[in-house]
């Protein structure tokens, strides 16, 4: 069995023997900025695919609730005509509206208190601010 100290030294090793020390950081630093680098492109991909599966299942959502509006509608008109014969057509009208305008008066106060809720940006805000100032690339300000 061979000791670490019987293998020839890899090219990693001849090169941190070799090169100074300035010249090493400024590898290093190459080398997380191009790492940082690939990292948001695959960050953009990944968001791209997302967004695409997002849109087709929008697109789907709408849809949905278009069948469920023209759903709601003859359903709102079978129940307009039952009790119009009942209590007449007008009367009946009246009752179906009414409860329509319960319906969004409840749906439009729970909406609210829901967009009340939310609290500012997303957590990945938070987390940017969190990378250390070395990862960040360079940015000068041209004025």
């Amino acid at each position: 069995m061979s000791s670490p100290a019987d293998l020839p030294p890899t090219e990693a090793h001849m090169k941190a023997e070799t090169l100074p020390l300035g010249e090493l950081l400024s590898d290093l630093t190459r080398d997380v900025s191009t790492l940082m680098r690939q990292e948001v492109e695959l960050a953009k991909v990944e968001l791209k695919e997302s967004a695409t599966k997002a849109g087709k299942g929008a697109g789907m959502m709408a849809g949905a609730a278009w069948a469920g509006h023209i759903t709601m509608l003859f359903l709102s008109i079978a129940l307009w005509w039952a009790l119009g014969l009942l209590v007449g057509l007008g009367w009946s009208a009246v009752i179906v509206a009414v409860i329509w305008g319960i319906i969004a008066a409840v749906l439009a106060v729970m909406g609210r208190k829901e967009l009340n809720a939310i609290k500012g940006m997303p957590r990945t805000a938070e987390t940017v601010k969190e990378i250390p100032p070395a990862l960040k690339p360079n940015t000068e300000e041209t004025r």
